[in-house]
């Protein structure tokens, strides 16, 4: 079945950045509108309850990326019995996945209070409002979200994208009017598994009538069971690390600080995420894509395509990294008060934590196609446990900084470190993951440095709050991308990747002073 990966990537990436930017800028309004409106403790226990549901799904294991691997071989050989399989296989397990949860979220009523340091807010129910979120990821499971397999894996992420723009774009309006409106928290929250519903049926229409020839029918092989069973407990064991990383910040931070400072950590913790999401924008657009390019093409030529995406990808993650060390303080005074500003160390702390996290993306994109899950399985578990032990310890000798050191530990160690030697010795195994180590050792660097000076040219301006956010956001957008073109335009690395990306993406006329 042809596909073109450039085409689809650029479709994908498109409409993935219009889906942030509404999914990101209204999320946050809703945010502000809230803390505004009905206070900082109901901000951290929306935090909370998003964390535990977290924590829940785990009981999804990783289905959903091992059924959509699972495909991208069929696919490319037009096997549309196996494709009906894995779907009827998909559709099975998510309804035993739904029901799970419900049980297992029920089982944790009784513990609610036990994860809120201090009082919740005297006018809410806390079971009430658990039992409304819980009730929106069940529901998410068991109402046709199955059927998103075949879009993802067909490269078509744009739609699934433009379904949750419309849905969720939605929702964050209705919500900040009702804020601002009527200032009331229940029906704030009941809108949630309503748009729920809505968003997975407008999905099952559009795959029903652009997909008729995939049904769910047939069994799948032996072999497959076997196969998928395999990525599944290493998908799953992998997911566990990222909500302890994630998630159980949150809880921690509530049951050690309470609810407040867990709203403080959160606002912060937004603009990582938002970040987060935008160049996740970029890995998804390109996941399906590295996906078949594994299975058609040679291990020398997907290498050195990581080698040239990874140099672009840290390139604009050293920039959002600069951005965020000079603009947080000011995003964060403007949109929420003073009185919500963590000290200085807490924003050098949330960027390296962004930085780190970036660079393993690209990384982590090989890996997931190659289905290395089962593999990454001890380096996960080790991660885990490492951020849970340091997290206990941590936070209670430096608070809310133990929180993040505690993350930025097993982050790099763990995660960056043996993670990347996974994936050089069972795909690439060529031998060069020095070479990959001494490239990121070499960004770190450079970014530290154009940090550095960008860093010293705003802290010289003395304006307004609002004026000198934006004549910083100028400076940020102007000094780093001059310099990091100063430094790397001789390097063999630039010459290589810079024109590749220009001439895959026909960038070459907007983007041509790059090559000068």
């Amino acid at each position: 079945m042809e596909i073109s990966r450039t085409k689809n990537t650029k479709r994908n990436i498109f409409w993935g950045v219009i889906n942030k930017l509404i999914t990101l800028v209204l999320p946050f309004l809703t945010r502000t509108v809230m803390i505004r409106t009905l206070g900082a403790e109901y901000l951290g226990l929306n935090s909370l309850f998003s964390s535990i549901l977290q924590v829940l799904n785990l009981t999804e294991l990783g289905f959903s990326s091992a059924i959509v691997y699972s495909m991208y071989r069929p696919i490319a050989e037009n096997d549309k019995d196996s494709i009906c399989a894995l779907l009827n296989a998909f559709r099975k397990i998510y309804k035993i996945i739904g029901v799970a949860i419900l049980a297992a979220g029920l089982s944790l009523l009784p513990f609610l209070p036990h994860l809120i340091h201090g009082s919740a807010p005297k006018d809410i129910n806390i079971y009430y409002v658990y039992l409304v979120y819980l009730s929106n990821t069940a529901i998410s499971y068991l109402l046709y979200a199955y059927k998103t397999a075949l879009p993802n894996a067909f490269q078509r992420v744009d739609v699934i994208s433009n379904i949750t723009s419309i849905t969720l774009g939605g929702m964050y309006i209705l919500q900040i009017v009702i804020l601002i409106g009527i200032k009331q928290y229940y029906p704030y929250i009941i809108i949630l598994p309503i748009c729920t519903v809505v968003n997975n049926i407008i999905t099952s229409k559009y795959v029903d009538k652009n997909y008729p020839e995939f049904k769910c029918r047939g069994t799948l092989s032996s072999k497959q069971k076997n196969e998928i069973k395999e990525k599944v407990v290493g998908l799953f064991i992998n997911r566990v690390c990222q909500t302890t990383r994630n998630s159980l910040d949150s809880i921690c931070t509530s049951a050690f600080l309470g609810l407040t400072i867990t709203a403080m950590y959160n606002n912060y913790f937004y603009v990582i995420s938002a970040l987060t999401g935008v160049f996740g924008v970029l890995t998804q657009a390109m996941t399906a894509g590295v996906g078949n390019s594994i299975v058609v093409e040679s291990i020398d030529k997907n290498y050195n395509d990581l080698r040239k995406i990874n140099f672009i990808y840290m390139l604009l993650s050293g920039w959002a990294t600069i951005c965020m060390i000079v603009l947080y303080q000011p995003f964060i005074k403007l949109a929420f008060g003073e009185r919500y500003l963590f000290p200085f160390a807490v924003v050098i702390e949330f960027s390296i934590y962004f930085y780190i996290l970036r660079m393993g993306d690209i990384r982590g994109l090989y890996s997931d196609a190659a289905g290395l899950w089962w593999e990454n399985r001890y380096r996960a578990i080790a991660e885990s446990v490492a951020n849970i032990v340091l997290n206990i310890v941590l936070v209670q000798f430096w608070g809310v900084h133990g929180i993040i050191i505690a993350t930025l530990i097993s982050l790099f160690i763990i995660n960056f470190i043996l993670g990347s030697q996974i994936v050089f010795k069972y795909y690439f195994k060529n031998g060069k993951i020095r070479e990959y180590f001494k490239g990121h050792g070499i960004y770190f660097t450079v970014t530290a440095a154009v940090a550095s000076v960008t860093i010293w040219i705003c802290n010289r301006i003395n304006v307004g709050l609002v004026i000198g956010f934006f004549i910083k956001l100028g400076i940020c957008c102007t000094v780093p991308t001059f310099l990091y073109i100063l430094i790397y335009r001789n390097t063999k690395i630039y010459k290589d990747a810079v024109p590749w990306i220009l001439g895959k993406y026909r960038l070459e006329k907007k983007l041509g002073f790059l090559l000068k």
